[in-house]
């Protein structure tokens, strides 16, 4: 086995803008304008869970990512799973048949809707939502840019459903300031917004079952408000104030060339940051399938004596568990993200 690399899914967002061109040099098509919110980088998401105007989508509501390198282009990432299932995850367990993770980049030109996902109750009785989990690494954050997460301490649901009523919210939310660098996990049934001026990797459990309950009072390109959920959204927002207090995790692990940052652990995945110097060469460690998000530099990897596989900003991987005699080599000072998958974790 070898790296993946998978065609990105741009998807417009009324809230996006144009820093995946201008800051990640993604090959983002021109007819898709100037608000491009979302890259999905890697997605495997099955028969109606994704919504039917999501760029990508399949009749039946899946959308897969297509490999573009090595012997398995032109192949999706669940027909490459369905060949290669072992090499590619190891003693990782699937999500039902897909891979466990949907991987994107966001771009927030202005605020996103305040919006949750649905926790593990609201699932056990809806057989249509999905437990989403997520995670953001701030990559660039304009001055004064901040993220919306959870509600602020003792605010209760009634107190929560009047203010969506006069429009008065954002005083109940917990706003966060955030600057590169910075990480926040959101666990499903956090209330949030990713805020303006902010562009991030996500990391999240693989759903796209989203509760906007505020937009802003602002209206879409057809001139309407854009939907709500709010009996939906009321049902799942975790009003306890434990939410907001999520960060990530901060430990480090120093050498002459390479940090290592755990940022985010979890029952789901653990994110890592990974910094390495100019012109050094590693092995490859793992034994579990790694998604990484590359933040910045250029580098290579090779395998088994094969490759290289170029990397740059903007990039993302999959490096199977099958991946025999890795080593990445940095061409310039690196940075980068690693998702990884803990053993036994499944989602619903």
């Amino acid at each position: 086995m070898y790296p993946l690399k998978f065609k990105p899914v741009f998807q417009n967002r009324i809230w996006g803008g144009q820093r995946l061109r201008a800051v990640l040099g993604k090959a983002v098509p021109k007819e898709l304008g100037a608000t491009v919110g979302e890259s999905w980088e890697l997605a495997d998401l099955p028969a109606g869970t994704v919504k039917a105007d999501s760029v990508g989508a399949n009749a039946d509501g899946s959308l897969a990512s297509v490999i573009t390198n090595g012997p398995l282009a032109g192949k999706t990432v669940s027909e490459a799973l369905k060949l290669h299932g072992r090499d590619i995850m190891g003693n990782a367990p699937l999500n039902h048949g897909h891979f466990p993770l949907l991987i994107k980049f966001l771009d927030a030109q202005q605020d996103l809707s305040v919006q949750v996902h649905p926790n593990a109750a609201y699932c056990e009785k809806h057989a249509d939502a999905h437990l989403k989990s997520e995670a953001w690494y701030i990559m660039h954050a304009e001055p004064g840019a901040k993220i919306y997460k959870g509600v602020k301490p003792g605010v209760t649901k009634d107190q929560f459903a009047a203010a969506l009523k006069t429009g008065e919210v954002e005083p109940l939310l917990n706003a966060i300031k955030v600057r590169a660098g910075d990480c926040h996990y959101l666990a499903s049934g956090t209330v949030h917004a990713l805020g303006a001026g902010i562009l991030a990797a996500e990391v999240q459990t693989p759903s796209d079952t989203t509760f906007r309950v505020f937009d802003w009072n602002r209206l879409g390109p057809d001139g309407k408000a854009r939907k709500l959920h709010i009996d939906e959204a009321l049902a799942c927002i975790d009003f306890s104030g434990a939410s907001s207090s999520q960060g990530g995790e901060r430990s480090h692990v120093a050498g002459m060339f390479t940090t290592v940052s755990r940022l985010v652990t979890n029952e789901y995945f653990t994110l890592e940051r990974v910094r390495m110097v100019q012109d050094f060469e590693q092995e490859i460690p793992y034994a579990e399938p790694v998604v990484i998000m590359v933040l910045e530099g250029q580098g290579v990897i090779t395998w088994d004596g094969a490759g290289p596989t170029a990397f740059a900003k903007g990039d993302t991987l999959l490096l199977p568990a099958g991946m025999k005699g890795g080593k990445i080599k940095t061409i310039t000072d690196a940075a980068w993200l690693e998702a990884k998958l803990p053993g036994g974790a499944m989602v619903a």
